[in-house]
């Protein structure tokens, strides 16, 4: 029998987690939650929400793990199911703020994004940052995050949307011309560097 740890392959993990282990399962949740929260919170924004979906990713995993064929890597059967739920909660969200409006209470509206002074700190442009990045469309977004902000290639960003190459670079085409009208061309070009 095969001692499962931290430094256990991949296929050791998953193989003893199929087979009931559940130390080989707490050693994949640890592998990737770090990549999972950082994908969450990068869609989301910070929020009361991000432990629920990242849980929710988890408990997803634990479910379908058989079902992962290893086409790609674990890493990227995860990420995009942290994508996958993200979405959810992005939904999720739209139909409270649509619930919200016909209960005639004040529907949640992300930051407006105006320009700030010329005095603005790193803090202030990260918020509007986040805000422009929030109001993109949710494909557009998911390109975006993964992309510009965790760095994924555009061959592993395609695997995790589970989208065609040219897919990922007109979604990040249109997503960084959208954050560059959104919050002008100085913090729009720092953002388009990162392609």
């Amino acid at each position: 029998m095969i001692r499962i740890d931290a430094s256990s392959t991949e296929e050791q993990l998953i193989a003893s987690s199929l087979n009931g282990g559940e130390e080989a399962f707490r050693h994949i949740v640890e592998r990737y939650i770090d990549e999972v929260s950082r994908t969450v919170t990068g869609m989301l924004g910070p929020g009361p929400e991000i432990d629920d979906v990242v849980q929710e990713v988890f408990i997803k995993l634990h479910r379908s793990l058989h079902s992962f064929r290893g086409d790609s890597s674990l890493k990227t059967f995860v990420v995009r199911m942290a994508i996958n739920k993200s979405l959810d909660a992005l939904r999720k969200r739209k139909r409270m703020r649509w619930m919200q409006s016909w209960s005639h209470e004040e529907p949640w509206e992300p930051d407006s994004g105006e320009q700030a002074d010329q005095g603005m700190t790193d803090s202030e442009e990260l918020k509007q940052l986040r805000a422009a990045v929030d109001r993109l469309p949710d494909n557009q977004r998911a390109v975006v995050v993964l992309r510009l902000i965790e760095d994924y290639s555009t061959e592993e960003t395609a695997r995790i949307l589970d989208v065609p190459y040219g897919t990922v670079l007109s979604r990040l085409k249109r997503g960084v011309e959208k954050l560059k009208k959104d919050i002008g061309n100085t913090t729009g070009n720092n953002v388009a560097g990162g392609a």
